[in-house]
Order: C-alpha cells, then sequence, then structure tokens
C-alpha cells in the first residue's frame, strides 16, 4: 500500500512538472518572439528535428527492436508520416505561430480546447450524445474562448485575430497527435514512435522552409532559449508526463496538466511583464475548468 501511495506521489510530481516545464518553453519562444523577432518556422525546424535526434537516443537503448521492425509494415510508415507532419509538426508551428501574436498563457490555454475536441470527436466516433458534465465542459471552453477573444465586449477583439486562429489551430493540432497514432501506439512502444514522428516532421518542415537559408544572430540569452525549448519543452516534459502517466495514470496526469498553462502564466508575467485583465483571468479559469470536467467524466 504504501509502495502503491508513493508511486502515485511520484506520478503527480512528475506530471506536474512536466507541465511547468511546458509552460516555461512557451514563454521562452515569446521571449525570442518579442524580444529578437526571431522567424515561428525557423524555430519549429529547430524544435522538431533537434528533439526528435533526443527522443531517438532516448529510445534507442530500451526500444531498439521497436525502431527497427516499425519500418516493416507500409501502413505503420504512412501513418507515422501523417502523425509527425500533421501532428506533430503542425501542432508546434501552430503553437509557436500563436505565442508569437498573443503570448505564451493564452495560447497554452486555447491549446486545452483540444480536450473538448477530442470529446466531441469520441462522441461522434460512437455516435452517442455527450454527456451532462461533457456539454458543461463544452459550454465553459465557449464561454472562455468569447471572453479572451473579446475581453467580454463583442463589439471588438481583445485578442488578435491570428493570435486566436492559430491558437485554436493549435488545439485542432493537439487533438490529432493524441487520435492519429492510436494504432501506433498499440503496437509500438511511445517512445519510439514520437522519436520518428518528430523526426519526420522535423526533416519534412526543414526542407520545406529551406531551413540552412535562414541567417540568425542571437545573444547567448537567445540560445539559452532555444536550448529551453528543445531539451525542457520537448524532452524533458515528455519523459516527466509519460513518467506521471505510468504512476499516476491519465486522468489525474491529464489534471495536472493544468500546470502548463499556469506555469506559463506566472512566468510571462513575473519574467516578461505580460499583464492580464480579469476577464481574461476569467476566460482561462472557464476553459481550465474543462479539464476536471472531461477527466472526471472518464
Amino acid at each position: 500500500m504504501e509502495h502503491s501511495r508513493a508511486r502515485v506521489v511520484r506520478g503527480s510530481v512528475c506530471a506536474a512538472l512536466g507541465g511547468i516545464c511546458w509552460g516555461f518553453s512557451g514563454t521562452c519562444g515569446q521571449y525570442l518572439f518579442s524580444r529578437f523577432g526571431v522567424s515561428t518556422l525557423w524555430l519549429t525546424c529547430v524544435r522538431l528535428l533537434c528533439a526528435g535526434i533526443l527522443m531517438l537516443c532516448m529510445a534507442l537503448p530500451k526500444h531498439r527492436q521497436d525502431l527497427i521492425r516499425i519500418w516493416k509494415d507500409p501502413r505503420d510508415v504512412l501513418s507515422l508520416f501523417l502523425y509527425g507532419v500533421f501532428g506533430l509538426m503542425m501542432c508546434q508551428y501552430a503553437y509557436m505561430t500563436s505565442i508569437s501574436y498573443s503570448n505564451a498563457a493564452t495560447t497554452t490555454v486555447l491549446q486545452t480546447l483540444s480536450l473538448v475536441i477530442i470529446m466531441l470527436i469520441s462522441c461522434f466516433q460512437v455516435r452517442r450524445l455527450p454527456r451532462r458534465r461533457e456539454v458543461l465542459s463544452l459550454l465553459l471552453a465557449l464561454l472562455g474562448t468569447f471572453l479572451l477573444a473579446t475581453g467580454g465586449d463583442p463589439r471588438h477583439m481583445a485578442l488578435s485575430p491570428k493570435g486566436l486562429f492559430w491558437g485554436l489551430a493549435t488545439a485542432g493540432a493537439v487533438a490529432v497527435y493524441t487520435l492519429l497514432p492510436r494504432r501506433l501506439l498499440s503496437r509500438w512502444s511511445r517512445e519510439a514512435v514520437s522519436g520518428i514522428g518528430m523526426m519526420m516532421g522535423g526533416l519534412v518542415v526543414n526542407l520545406g522552409a529551406r531551413s540552412w537559408n535562414f541567417h540568425i544572430s542571437l545573444p547567448l540569452s537567445g540560445w539559452l532559449a532555444v536550448a529551453a525549448i528543445v531539451v525542457l519543452g520537448t524532452t524533458v516534459s515528455f519523459s516527466l508526463f509519460m513518467q506521471g502517466v505510468r504512476d499516476a495514470g491519465p486522468v489525474r496526469s491529464s489534471m495536472l496538466s493544468v500546470t502548463e498553462p499556469l506555469s506559463a502564466a506566472v512566468f510571462s508575467a513575473a519574467w516578461l511583464g505580460t499583464s492580464f485583465s480579469a476577464v481574461e483571468l476569467a476566460g482561462f479559469a472557464a476553459i481550465l475548468a474543462t479539464i476536471f470536467l472531461l477527466a472526471k467524466s472518464e
């Protein structure tokens, strides 16, 4: 009993720390965009390719066979490509672009709407109506999005249209990369799937953007922020969150991932001086409440 309880505590701490790492990396992105005018496309190229290499290096010792055998089935290869390009690559690009037009806290909160999208898709797949708790979560999500977009006044936009569009695109992409690899994850390790997916997405975006033509000049603080996004925001956060899922379960870990937008708000306010109105904070609260409602409906 004590061992089981200690494992749940360890998993809860890991899941919360993973969320904090994600939130900090988002604020690092905001720092790069606001202070140095870094291209979101270049940052996506660097993040995906470097993170893919790191993830593959981490997967190699324990999942060497998965990394080899996964290429033998053409359907798995196609699924990996779709997951890497339309899931991971689109998510990372939309996430960073949304931050460049708004801020890290608002983007991470809008990203949470992916839970509502997944819920609606799941209801459609099994041909059932949403339950009462799920309907309430949908209404709260709509209310929160309205408050963030308009500041409570429908006559004007408080959030830029591009910031709102890319924030919602981030939520859609998160839903895609959550649902798309289900078949792959039933056959292969998550580390192998994620590592190869990141590499595929990274190669596609680097080739498409011709990243070797970018000329980026950053001070040491800028490169440290890039390193934090790659290492803390991808490799460390993923490892911590997956340990949380293993030890504390997916429901508890999903609820603890609320630390991502909360930490992003704290870091961006303390470090970059980002301010939030009472209406925006109410919008944050409404959207974040959907995490707890949907987790309890599982």
